[in-house]
């Protein structure tokens, strides 16, 4: 049975204080979370004769960044040009986001980006091969950012049932951290979600839940890097 963990919790990603096992060769960090039902403050006349509201699109992107021992982020990849004029930074790096979305190991990858958080289930997934994670790397960290928060006023104190959770390879749910927005959400875009990392040779799961003001998890990393 997975573990519902609290802020701040931590525990063992192989084996849980019951004695179960898991499979770690793949594990995936699902992410899912739904919009708060917005009120119709429009009134009876304006609900039996106005047009019906339109739930707002929010964009959340899933970050995982590898870590060193030294708790940095080595290797911020590189620049590449895109075929549209763009250009991409970060990428190819120990960074993996929705621009650089497959470690260059093979061993770490975002499978998606749901834009909408509609429907059951996880809307973004991490794919980890933990097993086969290089030792250089000691820790991996979670964030979820809301794409152009800021500026659409979009915030996690509007976000209900915002969850984070470790699957290993047999499907078997490890472990479970959940939260809902709430006024100490108001006008926070990002979440450091949690992180994984190693310790006497074990790999460790522990929730964070720790809210950010920007909507960028640059912000986050320029504190992470050595430059």
């Amino acid at each position: 049975m997975a573990i519902n963990l609290v802020k701040g919790q931590t525990i063992d990603l192989r084996k849980n204080d019951k004695g179960e096992e898991f499979d770690l060769s793949t594990v995936t960090i699902g992410l899912g979370w739904d919009v708060k039902q917005q009120k119709n403050e429009t009134g009876f006349f304006g609900k039996l004769f106005g047009a019906p509201q339109k739930e707002a699109e929010y964009d959340l992107d899933a970050i995982a960044m590898l870590l060193d021992s030294n708790g940095k982020v080595a290797n911020l990849g590189r620049k590449v040009a895109t075929n549209d004029g763009r250009t991409i930074n970060l990428f190819e790096g120990d960074v993996i986001f929705f621009n650089s979305m497959k470690h260059p190991s093979g061993h770490i990858w975002l499978t998606g980006d749901n834009r909408t958080g509609a429907g059951d289930g996880d809307d973004e997934q991490i794919i980890i091969k933990l097993d086969s994670l290089d030792a250089k790397y000691q820790k991996i960290l979670f964030m979820v950012t809301i794409y152009q928060g800021r500026a659409n006023n979009q915030h996690f104190g509007l976000i209900d049932n915002a969850f984070i959770r470790a699957v290993d390879s047999r499907g078997k749910e490890i472990a479970k951290f959940s939260l809902s927005g709430n006024n100490t959400y108001n006008g926070m875009c990002s979440m450091t979600f949690a992180e994984l990392y190693r310790k006497d040779g074990a790999w460790k799961f522990r929730a964070i839940g720790d809210p950010h003001q920007s909507d960028s998890f640059v912000d986050e990393l320029k504190k992470l890097t050595y430059s």
